[in-house]
C-alpha cells in the first residue's frame, strides 16, 4: 500500500515541486489546489492519474479544510504525512510607512492559523497512519534571535506565530508518537507575492529536493524540535 501525504499550497513554486518529489517517491499525493487557473497540477494529474488527487483547498477557511478531509477519506483510510506549505507574503512597510495593518490579518489567517486548521482537521486520519509526521514550511523571517529586518512587519510576525504553534503542537503530540519537521526553504524564487520572483538564491525544485529528503528521513534526535534549512543547517527560532 502506498504511503499517503497531503501538501497544501501545491499550485506552483515550492508546493508544486514537492508534489513532484513525492510522486517520484511513489506516494499517494493529495495536492491542495487554491488557484485552479494555474494548469500545472492538472497536467501533472494526466501523468499520475492514480497517484495524484487534487483537493480544492483554502487553508484560511474552516469549511474548505473540512471538505478536503472528506475528499481524502474517499481515497484513503489513513494519512502518513501532512505538509503545511501554503503561505502568502507582502504587507506592511517600515514603521514610517506602515500602511493598513488590517490587510495583514489575512496573512496571519493563512500562514499561522491555516496549519493549525489542517492539523486539527486531519488528526483522525493521521492517528490511523503509520507515519504520523507533521511538516511545516516556515522561514528565517520568523526567527526572533537572528532577526535583521527593519520592515515588512506582518509576514515575519506570521512566521514567528507559526513557529510557536509548531512548538505547542510538538509538546502535545510528540509524546503520542508524532514526529515534526520545521523547514526554512532558503531564499527561493517563489510566487508568494503573486508572480514568480526574479530574485532569490534557489529555484523551487532545489528547495523541494532538500525538503523531501528532510521530511521523509528519520532524525537521530526526534525528541528535539529544530528548524533546518535546505542546506541542513540548524536555524534558531
Amino acid at each position: 500500500m502506498k504511503k499517503t501525504v497531503v501538501i497544501t499550497g501545491a499550485d506552483r513554486g515550492l508546493g508544486l515541486a514537492l508534489v513532484r518529489e513525492f510522486l517520484i517517491k511513489d506516494y499517494l499525493v493529495f495536492a491542495g489546489q487554491y488557484m485552479s487557473e494555474w494548469g500545472e497540477l492538472g497536467e501533472l494529474k494526466k501523468e499520475y492519474e492514480e497517484s495524484l488527487c487534487l483537493l480544492p483547498l483554502d487553508v484560511s477557511k474552516d469549511s474548505s479544510v473540512q471538505a478536503a478531509v472528506c475528499m481524502v477519506k474517499e481515497k484513503a483510510d489513513s494519512l502518513d504525512m501532512l505538509i503545511n506549505n501554503a503561505g502568502i507574503a507582502g504587507g506592511a512597510g517600515d514603521i514610517y510607512e506602515l500602511g493598513d495593518l488590517n490587510k495583514g490579518l489575512a496573512m496571519f489567517n493563512t500562514n499561522s492559523l491555516g496549519p493549525l486548521r489542517m492539523v486539527h482537521a486531519f488528526l483522525p486520519l493521521l492517528e490511523r497512519g503509520e507515519g504520523k509526521r507533521l511538516c511545516f514550511v516556515s522561514s528565517e523571517a520568523g526567527s526572533i534571535s537572528v532577526c535583521h529586518r527593519t520592515d515588512g512587519f506582518v509576514y515575519p510576525m506570521s512566521k514567528t506565530a507559526l513557529n510557536m504553534a509548531v512548538r505547542l503542537l510538538f509538546e502535545e503530540l510528540y509524546p503520542k508518537g508524532y514526529s515534526f519537521r520545521l523547514f526554512h526553504p532558503g531564499w527561493v524564487k517563489s510566487y508568494m507575492t503573486g508572480t514568480k520572483s526574479t530574485e532569490g538564491k534557489f529555484e523551487p525544485e532545489e528547495s523541494a529536493a532538500s525538503a523531501s529528503k528532510f521530511f521523509t528521513e528519520n532524525l537521530m534526535q526526534e525528541d528535539v524540535l529544530r528548524m533546518y534549512d535546505n542546506e541542513f543547517t540548524v536555524w534558531p527560532f
